[in-house]
């Protein structure tokens, strides 16, 4: 098998989104307190997170959809408070703008543009980062998400959607990301190559195991400058 394209998660992969999340959640309550203060003293952060999971549970059918998500939580929080759609938008657009405030792993710009000069890259992500805003969108030919699609990772589907705008088969798609069932498992499920980005040297607990197991991007270009295009892999 010879891979002719690659496709990465992001959030995680390219860049930590604990901090992220946590910078969010500050600003949108510091927005609210600004702005709606009675909607931020009723849903102080602790509170608007709960709510945000209650949502997710008992939405199912909207777990592809962070934005989704994130738009009924405000509109359940706002709804005591007769405040129109207007500001359930302005709130949200406060998230979007933060939650593309990433700060990349030192690796991934430099890694980004080596792997790109010799294959395609697209993203695959279940989250709602934007590559144009985080600004890495010049290494990429397309993005996939899972609101897009309709469906997340692990899926087959959303590799499959990834693989078909390639133009590529599954077999010849190298996919990158650090956790192992949204990426590993549901990438080798796809028919997919798969690298576990392993930052943080955790044990491997699955049955399907990688076909490559990579600390940062900076080893997975090195590894790829190694074995000259088309890359072979081992078979599974």
């Amino acid at each position: 098998m010879h891979i002719r394209a690659i496709s990465l998660d992001l959030d995680d992969t390219l860049g930590p989104i604990g901090p992220v999340i946590v910078r969010v959640e500050r600003s949108v309550d510091a927005w609210l307190q600004a702005n709606c203060p009675e909607v931020a003293r009723a849903w102080p952060i602790e509170s608007m997170r709960a709510l945000r999971d209650e949502v997710a549970s008992e939405h199912p059918e909207l777990a592809h959809d962070f934005a989704a998500q994130r738009r009924l939580t405000l509109r359940r929080a706002f709804a005591p408070f007769q405040l129109g759609d207007d500001w359930i938008e302005r709130t949200y657009a406060v998230y979007v703008q933060v939650r593309n405030e990433v700060e990349c792993y030192a690796d991934t710009t430099a890694a980004l543009a080596r792997m790109a000069a010799r294959f395609p890259l697209v993203s695959i992500s279940n989250g709602t980062a934007e590559l144009e805003r985080i600004g890495l969108h010049e290494h990429f030919r397309f993005s996939v998400s899972a609101g897009e699609v309709g469906v997340a990772k692990p899926s087959a589907d959303i590799f499959h959607h990834a693989c078909e705008r390639l133009g590529i088969s599954p077999e010849h798609v190298l996919h990158v990301g650090d956790d192992p069932l949204a990426d590993v498992v549901g990438a080798r499920d796809a028919g997919m190559r798969t690298v576990w980005l392993n930052r943080h040297a955790a044990a491997w607990q699955h049955e399907v195991k990688p076909d490559l197991e990579m600390t940062d991007l900076d080893a997975l270009a090195n590894w790829l400058d190694d074995h000259p295009s088309p890359t072979p892999l081992p078979c599974p």
